[in-house]
Protein backbone atom coordinates (compact mmCIF):
# COMPACT_ATOMS: atom_id res chain seq x y z
CA UNK A 1 0.00 0.00 0.00
CA UNK A 2 2.93 2.33 0.43
CA UNK A 3 3.85 1.78 -3.02
CA UNK A 4 0.46 3.00 -4.15
CA UNK A 5 0.24 6.19 -2.33
CA UNK A 6 4.30 7.56 -3.89
CA UNK A 7 1.84 7.50 -7.27
CA UNK A 8 -1.07 10.00 -6.09
CA UNK A 9 0.77 12.80 -5.19
CA UNK A 10 2.51 13.25 -8.67
CA UNK A 11 -0.29 12.48 -10.18
CA UNK A 12 -2.61 14.78 -8.60
CA UNK A 13 -0.07 17.66 -8.96
CA UNK A 14 -0.35 16.68 -12.93
CA UNK A 15 -4.05 17.13 -12.58
CA UNK A 16 -4.60 20.07 -10.53
CA UNK A 17 -1.89 21.71 -12.86
CA UNK A 18 -3.77 22.11 -15.54
CA UNK A 19 -1.86 20.79 -18.03
CA UNK A 20 -4.68 18.54 -20.36
CA UNK A 21 -5.11 18.37 -23.44
CA UNK A 22 -8.41 20.44 -23.43
CA UNK A 23 -8.43 23.43 -25.59
CA UNK A 24 -9.25 26.21 -23.72
CA UNK A 25 -12.53 28.46 -24.23
CA UNK A 26 -12.57 32.35 -25.27
CA UNK A 27 -10.39 34.64 -27.05
CA UNK A 28 -7.17 32.61 -26.61
CA UNK A 29 -7.98 29.77 -28.20
CA UNK A 30 -6.99 29.66 -31.43
CA UNK A 31 -3.67 32.05 -30.76
CA UNK A 32 -1.01 29.24 -29.51
CA UNK A 33 1.45 28.50 -31.97
CA UNK A 34 0.88 26.41 -35.34
CA UNK A 35 1.80 23.39 -35.81
CA UNK A 36 4.77 21.88 -37.80
CA UNK A 37 3.68 22.04 -41.43
CA UNK A 38 0.56 24.86 -40.88
CA UNK A 39 1.12 27.75 -42.81
CA UNK A 40 0.13 31.39 -40.87
CA UNK A 41 -3.27 33.16 -42.02
CA UNK A 42 -6.10 31.55 -44.03
CA UNK A 43 -4.53 28.49 -46.06
CA UNK A 44 -2.91 25.84 -44.02
CA UNK A 45 -2.10 22.47 -44.46
CA UNK A 46 -4.05 19.23 -43.57
CA UNK A 47 -3.88 15.18 -44.21
CA UNK A 48 -3.41 15.25 -48.30
CA UNK A 49 -5.25 18.31 -48.36
CA UNK A 50 -4.85 22.07 -47.94
CA UNK A 51 -7.96 23.87 -46.11
CA UNK A 52 -8.61 27.65 -46.66
CA UNK A 53 -10.78 29.58 -44.54
CA UNK A 54 -13.08 31.77 -46.85
CA UNK A 55 -15.64 34.31 -46.15
CA UNK A 56 -18.39 34.18 -48.68
CA UNK A 57 -20.25 36.97 -49.90
CA UNK A 58 -23.00 36.51 -52.29
CA UNK A 59 -24.82 38.14 -54.15
CA UNK A 60 -22.31 39.96 -56.17
CA UNK A 61 -22.40 40.76 -59.52
CA UNK A 62 -19.33 38.55 -60.68
CA UNK A 63 -17.14 35.95 -58.82
CA UNK A 64 -14.03 37.27 -57.24
CA UNK A 65 -11.25 37.18 -54.65
CA UNK A 66 -11.98 40.47 -52.95
CA UNK A 67 -9.20 40.32 -50.38
CA UNK A 68 -6.68 38.21 -48.13
CA UNK A 69 -6.29 38.83 -45.02
CA UNK A 70 -4.94 37.17 -42.03
CA UNK A 71 -8.08 35.14 -40.94
CA UNK A 72 -9.55 34.40 -44.75
CA UNK A 73 -10.17 34.93 -47.97
CA UNK A 74 -12.82 37.16 -48.91
CA UNK A 75 -14.37 35.75 -51.82
CA UNK A 76 -17.19 37.44 -53.76
CA UNK A 77 -19.76 35.33 -55.23
CA UNK A 78 -22.12 35.90 -58.19
CA UNK A 79 -24.79 33.43 -56.77
CA UNK A 80 -27.80 34.24 -54.19
CA UNK A 81 -27.38 32.55 -50.65
CA UNK A 82 -30.32 30.05 -51.47
CA UNK A 83 -30.31 26.79 -51.98
CA UNK A 84 -26.49 25.88 -51.97
CA UNK A 85 -26.01 28.20 -55.29
CA UNK A 86 -23.62 30.14 -53.64
CA UNK A 87 -21.60 27.32 -52.01
CA UNK A 88 -21.69 25.33 -55.93
CA UNK A 89 -20.51 28.85 -57.21
CA UNK A 90 -17.66 29.31 -54.29
CA UNK A 91 -16.25 25.73 -55.33
CA UNK A 92 -16.67 25.87 -59.31
CA UNK A 93 -14.82 29.62 -58.96
CA UNK A 94 -12.09 28.37 -56.36
CA UNK A 95 -11.64 25.34 -58.90
CA UNK A 96 -10.92 28.08 -61.86
CA UNK A 97 -8.49 30.13 -59.84
CA UNK A 98 -6.33 27.34 -58.40
CA UNK A 99 -6.50 25.29 -61.68
CA UNK A 100 -7.32 22.16 -60.23
CA UNK A 101 -10.82 19.92 -61.02
CA UNK A 102 -14.05 20.92 -59.27
CA UNK A 103 -14.32 17.58 -58.00
CA UNK A 104 -11.16 18.45 -55.69
CA UNK A 105 -13.20 21.38 -54.00
CA UNK A 106 -14.93 20.71 -51.51
CA UNK A 107 -16.75 22.94 -48.74
CA UNK A 108 -15.60 21.34 -45.43
CA UNK A 109 -17.50 23.57 -42.94
CA UNK A 110 -20.08 26.12 -43.43
CA UNK A 111 -23.00 25.30 -45.17
CA UNK A 112 -25.22 28.07 -44.13
CA UNK A 113 -22.52 30.75 -42.80
CA UNK A 114 -20.41 33.50 -44.55
CA UNK A 115 -17.30 31.85 -42.90
CA UNK A 116 -16.15 28.63 -44.32
CA UNK A 117 -13.41 26.32 -44.59
CA UNK A 118 -12.89 24.61 -48.37
CA UNK A 119 -10.45 21.31 -48.48
CA UNK A 120 -8.74 21.02 -51.96
CA UNK A 121 -7.93 17.54 -52.45
CA UNK A 122 -4.29 18.39 -54.54
CA UNK A 123 -0.35 18.02 -54.00
CA UNK A 124 0.37 21.69 -53.74
CA UNK A 125 1.58 23.62 -50.85
CA UNK A 126 -0.46 25.74 -48.75
CA UNK A 127 1.78 28.93 -50.05
CA UNK A 128 1.34 27.98 -54.14
CA UNK A 129 -2.09 28.01 -53.35
CA UNK A 130 -1.70 31.68 -51.19
CA UNK A 131 -0.10 33.17 -53.90
CA UNK A 132 -2.20 31.82 -56.32
CA UNK A 133 -5.38 33.55 -54.60
CA UNK A 134 -3.02 36.69 -53.74
CA UNK A 135 -2.59 36.89 -57.58
CA UNK A 136 -6.40 36.80 -58.07
CA UNK A 137 -7.06 39.91 -55.41
CA UNK A 138 -4.49 41.80 -57.06
CA UNK A 139 -5.59 41.52 -60.50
Amino acid sequence: MLALAGFRRPLAAVVRGGGGAMPRKGKEAGKGPAGPGAAAGPVSAGEGCVRVAVRAKPGARRSAVTDVTAEAVGVAIAAPPSEGEANAELCRYLSKVLEVKKSEVILEKGGKSRDKVVKILVLMTPDEILEKLKKEASS
